[in-house]
């Protein structure tokens, strides 16, 4: 086997094993919940760029830093299927189907969108507090991002590969999904590079909790950060340490 193959192995081999079993018994069966937010995310695309559908999906899912707090919290958990549309919607469908996958079967459904949901919602709450920074502030925005409509999955994606990657001992990956986020930051200093940051740092925390739940059982409770190819993953949806 050669040292790059063995390093594969070590790096994503947990979560091969975690993956592939469900995916071979039960096929789409075992991911119901990403399938729906594929299917919700493609149905989005299409009504919004109907004449009729657009105001449609932008009183439900458009969220902008000048709205009101309450209706943008209202609005943020919709806001994630709304693809936005000055990128093409494959890229979004194809990250769903990827990541939300993945995270359904290591995680179970609803410990996926919670991740996903505090992610978006980071991003979303980052903005009105960069905006208030201003952009003299190396955290700040300029005033008009408060006008840009912030939809899409992409804060979702990137908190749940970062949350994947950590707890699953994949963290060559986890570095590179920051690193990545950070370098876009750098090249490109613009609202959407800036909310995946604050989506990092949230994510962060809650790996820093589940961390502290892990020692709080003990060290007869190990978890699946076990590296290595003979590792074995937990029961799809169970509980992370």
């Amino acid at each position: 086997m050669t040292h790059l193959a063995r390093w594969a192995r070590a790096e994503w081999g947990l979560l091969h094993v975690t993956v592939r079993e469900p995916l071979l018994k039960r096929r789409w069966r075992a991911i119901p919940m990403t399938l729906g937010a594929v299917g919700l995310t493609a149905v989005v695309q299409i009504v919004q760029n109907q004449s009729w559908g657009y105001q449609l999906v932008q009183d439900i899912g458009a969220v902008r830093a000048q709205d009101p707090l309450w209706l943008a919290l209202l609005r943020t958990p919709f806001s994630l299927f709304v693809p936005a549309l000055d990128l093409p919607v494959w890229g979004a469908l194809a990250q769903v189907l990827f990541v939300f996958g993945i995270a359904e079967i290591c995680l179970g459904w609803w410990r996926t969108l919670v991740i996903a949901y505090a992610a978006t919602l980071a991003g979303t709450l980052y903005a009105r507090v960069g905006i208030s920074l201003g952009p003299g502030s190396p955290f700040g925005l300029p005033a008009s991002d408060a006008q840009v409509v912030d939809t899409g999955p992409s804060a979702a994606v990137v908190g749940l590969a970062i949350f994947l990657g950590w707890r699953y001992g994949a963290y060559v990956t986890a570095g590179a999904v920051a690193l990545a986020m950070g370098v876009e930051v750098v090249l490109k200093d613009n609202l959407a590079g800036k909310e995946h940051l604050a989506a990092i740092v949230t994510v962060a925390m809650l790996c820093g909790i589940s961390a502290l739940r892990h020692r709080k059982r003990g060290p007869g409770a190990r978890g699946p950060t076990t590296r290595g190819p003979r590792a074995r993953g937990p029961e799809p949806g169970s509980p992370p340490p």
